[in-house]
């Protein structure tokens, strides 16, 4: 008995020990929290259960706002075969053939107004919409904007549900977003992926004023997704998908969006001048370089854009920018590349004031310039002539005023591509009036069209005496 006593105490008394010395041996050990020499670190990190992607939300509160559009197209009126022509079989000239074409399209207010792709709706004939409960309504196109891929429909109706406008600019590289749509025709399809790049530009777009600020995704899009809503997780609209990459037609891991920033400007403009209120900066650019930001006089760590040249007589030139700039910031936001200025330009209208950040000399320094539109941007003014929208305007010779009989005018003397050109308007037209306003020199010219809001009436003669009216677009 008192042996097995004996054996127990020991026990006892050696487990207590072991425990002190085990204890201390702990208490010795190096602080892991910080990362000893050699060993690398580790990051602890705790995901409550609200962390974790739940799309759920998004997706139930945002799939009554996305719409199928069907859009009916003619053909135009074909040759006829060999056949037809020498047999009269059928008639290819009664009936011209009928396509069928479809997309998606976002309800953005309740009254029944909703964007889409200019791409879905272009050379429509007809456009129906049918919502996600089933109703259909005939849609008008209000206005398109070919340059972004964004177009404006309207249906007759009213309380239509809505997706909220969020805030594109806010978007994180890997944030959750949801791509919602009807490909191959399948209505109401939702996908899910991240936000793989912000500011990127596709390859294939064409346009004078190419914007080049989409967002990247590897949502899966296909055919019939474009015009649909892209979301994030709180059921916010952050864009309009619009593009895929890919070699077969169908997705293959990159899906392109327009930012909802953009679409917000672009369906705004059409509302209320009926097109878009393009703002421009008139520089040419490109990537900063380690060489270009050196001729800057930027040392270190660079970053923004370097202006390769400028327009004369445009905002930036007007606000004391000058060739070999360098941007490094709008209104105080860095820009990183060409898309970024491009992005934050095309987010303001003609007439607004931007805070231009450039570094000239390896010193910063701010210029307040006022953003121009495409009427005046392009005017080169060079001792009593200009060059606006593709024209070049002059103070004709007194003799060819006398000749004509006109107390005064302004001479096209030449014409380039752009909006003279599209209207019509003719090298040695001698312009007496804008708008029904008389003009005899270059200046007043320039002013009236300035002040044109959505186009304006051009009245002139030219040497033979002709008179003609031109309608130009702005």
């Amino acid at each position: 008995m008192r042996k097995n006593l004996t054996l127990l105490f020991l026990s006892v008394l050696l487990s207590t020990v072991a425990a002190v010395i085990i204890t201390r041996y702990a208490l010795c050990l190096p602080d892991r929290s910080e990362p000893a020499a050699g060993f690398p670190a580790i990051r602890q990190v705790t995901l409550e259960q609200q962390n974790f992607p739940d799309f759920t939300y998004a997706a139930e509160s945002c799939v009554d706002g996305v719409v199928f559009v069907k859009v009916v197209k003619r053909e135009k009126n074909r040759e006829a075969s060999i056949l037809e022509h020498f047999f009269g079989y059928g008639n290819p000239y009664s009936m011209p053939r009928e396509s069928v074409g479809s997309g998606s399209g976002v309800i953005i207010s309740p009254d029944g107004y909703i964007a889409t792709n200019n791409h879905v709706v272009a050379n429509g004939e007809q456009i129906e919409v049918t919502l996600n409960d089933n109703k259909t309504y005939k849609a008008k196109l209000v206005g398109a904007d070919p340059v972004t891929d964004v177009a404006l429909l309207k249906v007759e109706a009213e309380n239509l549900p809505v997706i909220p406008f969020g805030d594109s600019d806010s978007l994180r590289l890997g944030e959750w977003v949801l791509a919602i749509g009807s490909p191959f025709n399948l209505r109401s399809t939702i996908t899910a992926g991240i936000v793989s790049a912000k500011g990127r530009s596709l390859p294939d777009m064409s346009g004078e004023f190419k914007i080049e600020s989409f967002i990247q995704t590897d949502a899966a899009v296909n055919p019939g997704n474009s015009g649909g809503a892209l979301v994030n997780t709180r059921g916010e609209l952050v864009g309009i998908n619009t593009a895929i990459a890919s070699n077969t037609g169908s997705y293959t891991g990159y899906s392109f969006a327009v930012p909802v920033a953009i679409v917000k400007k672009v369906v705004e403009d059409i509302k209320v001048h009926g097109k878009v209120q393009r703002a421009m900066l008139g520089i040419s650019m490109t990537e900063l370089t380690q060489e270009l930001a050196s001729l800057a006089g930027m040392k270190g760590d660079f970053s923004g854009v370097y202006i390769a040249e400028l327009v004369r007589g445009g905002a930036a030139w007007k606000g004391g920018v000058r060739e070999g700039d360098v941007l490094v910031a709008i209104d105080g936001r860095k820009m990183k590349n060409p898309s970024d200025v491009q992005a934050t330009v095309n987010s303001h209208k003609p007439g607004d004031y931007v805070e231009l950040t450039i570094c000239r000399d390896g010193k910063e320094q701010q210029l307040k310039v006022q953003l121009q539109g495409e009427a005046t941007a392009a005017a080169i003014e060079d001792e009593g002539s200009a060059t606006i929208m593709g024209a070049t305007l002059a103070e004709p010779d007194k003799d060819l005023l006398k000749k004509l009989g006109l107390k005064g005018g302004v001479e096209v003397v030449s014409v380039e591509k752009g909006n003279f050109s599209a209207a019509g308007v003719r090298k040695g037209l001698v312009i007496t009036h804008i708008n029904q306003i008389q003009v005899s020199t270059v200046k007043e010219a320039l002013e009236v069209i300035k002040n044109a809001r959505r186009g304006f009436l051009v009245e002139g003669m030219y040497r033979n005496g002709d008179v003609y009216y031109y309608g130009v677009g702005v």
